[in-house]
């Protein structure tokens, strides 16, 4: 045999003997390693189920006990990570500076993300709207439909979807038709100025102590709104439940329209609902 081939076979058994050792060495850290591998897992499960428990039991809002759930999650299932990889012998510090680093630069390119990431948060936590509200804002009105952690999901009354970024959406003004169990209308009539005032008032009261749907308590009221150059402007505001409004506006403006054509009170002009005042 040749003494470049018995070389070789002496190097071979060297890198194998090196091997063995260094199996022999490391195999406690990796065993101790993976050890806690498996039984972290098991326990960062064990932990979100249970503050998942105790979340839904304390009644807190479904979105909120989900966000909260998951980031507890991916940042025990962090710890863990740097936990086995220092266990194995790693260093950890330069480890955690890049993920630092790393997470300052998405930090500066997302800022339009965050913004809304912190809008959803003061929106889950503060609760100035829930899932099923009506709201208006933005310039946009509808039913929340959803409640995610960058955008809120409305639903228009012709069953149109709108995404409203949370970040506008927190630091803007909201109305919430829905905070209140009764809703207060207002209603215009442009009557002409032929028309006795006293008998047109009559004639709406009338209208809305018959209706079903109108509120006794808070009483409704029809009070002369403005006198334009044209028309007397009377304003009539009933209340009723939320879920009655559009109803109620709807067959209120029918049947007084009835009422006073039979009456014989001419109307300058269409209904409509003008701002509370």
């Amino acid at each position: 045999m040749e003494k470049s081939e018995l070389l070789n076979i002496h190097s071979f058994t060297e890198y194998i003997d090196q091997f063995i050792k260094l199996s022999i060495d490391y195999s406690p850290k990796l065993i101790m390693a993976l050890i806690i591998l498996f039984i972290g897992l098991y326990a960062v499960r064990l932990i979100n189920r249970l503050v998942r428990r105790i979340m839904i039991k304390r009644e807190l809002d479904p979105t909120l006990s989900t966000f909260l759930a998951d980031s507890l999650l991916w940042t025990l299932r962090f710890l863990l990570f740097i936990t086995f990889i220092s266990k194995l012998g790693i260093e950890t510090s330069s480890f955690v500076a890049i993920l630092g680093a790393l997470g300052l630069a998405v930090g500066l390119s997302l800022q339009g993300s965050l913004s809304n990431f912190a809008g959803g948060m003061l929106i889950i936590l503060f609760k100035p709207f829930r899932v099923g509200d009506s709201i208006e804002a933005q310039g946009v009105a509808g039913m929340v439909s959803e409640i995610q952690i960058f955008v809120t999901k409305l639903i228009t009354g012709n069953n149109q979807t709108i995404f409203v970024p949370n970040g506008i959406l927190s630091n803007g003004v909201i109305t919430n038709f829905s905070l209140g169990k009764n809703r207060r209308a207002n209603l215009l009539f442009n009557i002409s100025y032929e028309t006795n005032i006293k008998t047109a008032k009559d004639i709406v009261i009338q209208v809305l102590e018959k209706h079903p749907k109108v509120l006794k308590t808070p009483a409704p009221t029809v009070v002369v709104n403005l006198l334009t150059d044209t028309a007397i402007q009377l304003s009539i505001r009933p209340w009723s439940k939320n879920i009655d409004f559009s109803d109620m506006c709807s067959d209120v403006l029918e049947e007084c329209k009835e009422a006073f054509d039979k009456a014989g009170i001419v109307i300058q002009s269409f209904a409509k609902e003008i701002p509370k005042k």
